[in-house]
């Protein structure tokens, strides 16, 4: 026999009342007197009565449920990114559905489509290294789906964000190495039009007219971040006639790769050639050649500051309306740590 899940009109005939009634009493409606509102809840525990969900959303226009898009969830810093957004997330009774671009435009388009068309009621995005094209990002706003974007901001106006200050970060990092008797500096960067590659270069660019110091922009290389390209670049900065005794990088993990190499041409890592990354994630603990210091950018803050906001575009009245909303801007301050066991 076919077990049939209960519902408010079932009650409502058990109790010789209408449904509409019935579904006042379950949400506690002042309206209804509490002997009626007893009955009812009494009544729906017995039958083990739960809420249509389609229908809550359905009559709400909300699923309660956001989406995530981000390079790499095996990386330190988006899975700490990830526990901020789902601590806040569920706390505020959303769901989070997730998905990996494993840095490919193509990947991040196919993902924000299906959820589009999933009905997340918003995104929060942290773009791929390799993403030139935002029209599907410019698409959402006709499905009136707002979308903050974290960390790995694009190239774009009239965007959400929440980022780290890296131009103050990156002044800090070359202020350091220029401490440490550097004057030749290198920069392994990201993608050009990435927000975050074009602020670590201004940050470049200033500490060295503060301190002095020529810029010399055949210094400043930038890749798709693979580990082919970081080869390709760290063996070009090497080769300059000009030769950097010290190179900052984008990130822990391009730090790696940058250190590979460098350990193939025989170099001695922080003496010959001196590195300084950013992120400052736990796996540069257990590496045997970690960089000298790295730029904290707080993940999990990041991941929290940027459901927070989400959530209260979610909860404005003029939500996805053109020019309805104030863009969110939020910046947090970065913070150079030197790994002291690691000076020469």
């Amino acid at each position: 026999m076919e077990n049939k899940l209960p519902t408010i009109t079932e009650i409502a005939k058990r109790l010789n009342i209408s449904a509409s009634t019935v579904s006042r009493a379950l949400h506690n409606h002042s309206s209804i007197g509490l002997r009626t509102k007893m009955r009812v809840q009494q009544l729906a525990k017995e039958l083990n009565y739960e809420p249509n969900q389609t229908a809550i959303f359905f009559q709400q226009r909300k699923t309660f449920t956001i989406g995530v898009v981000l390079p790499e969830l095996s990386e330190a810093f988006f899975s700490a990114a990830i526990s901020g957004i789902e601590d806040c997330a569920y706390k505020n009774k959303y769901s989070v559905l997730m998905g990996q671009s494993h840095d490919s435009e193509e990947k991040e388009k196919q993902i924000i489509e299906t959820m589009k068309s999933h009905r997340v009621d918003g995104l929060l995005v942290s773009i791929a290294s390799k993403t030139n094209n935002y029209d599907h990002f410019e698409t959402l706003k006709r499905y009136n789906i707002p979308v903050v974007f974290f960390d790995r901001i694009p190239n774009m106006a009239n965007i959400h964000y929440v980022a780290c200050n890296l131009i103050s970060g990156t002044i800090q990092a070359i202020n350091f190495l220029i401490k440490k008797g550097h004057r030749v500096i290198g920069m392994l960067n990201g993608p050009e039009k990435l927000a975050a590659s074009i602020e670590r270069e201004e940050g470049y660019i200033q500490a060295m007219k503060k301190n002095r110091l020529k810029f010399d922009p055949t210094l400043v290389i930038n890749c798709d971040l693979s580990t082919e390209k970081v080869y390709a670049a760290t063996e070009h900065l090497l080769k300059l006639k000009r030769k950097p005794t010290a190179i900052v990088v984008f990130n822990d993990y391009v730090a790696l790769d940058a250190v590979q190499y460098a350990r193939t041409q025989k170099l001695r890592i922080n003496k010959d050639i001196c590195f300084v990354s950013y992120a400052n994630l736990p796996i540069s603990h257990y590496t045997a050649f970690p960089p000298m210091a790295s730029v904290e950018q707080f993940p999990y803050l990041q991941g929290q500051k940027a459901t927070e906001t989400l959530l209260e575009l979610l909860n404005s009245k003029n939500v996805g309306q053109e020019g309805a909303n104030t863009y969110y801007k939020i910046i947090l301050e970065s913070q150079l740590v030197v790994q002291e066991n690691n000076l020469p």
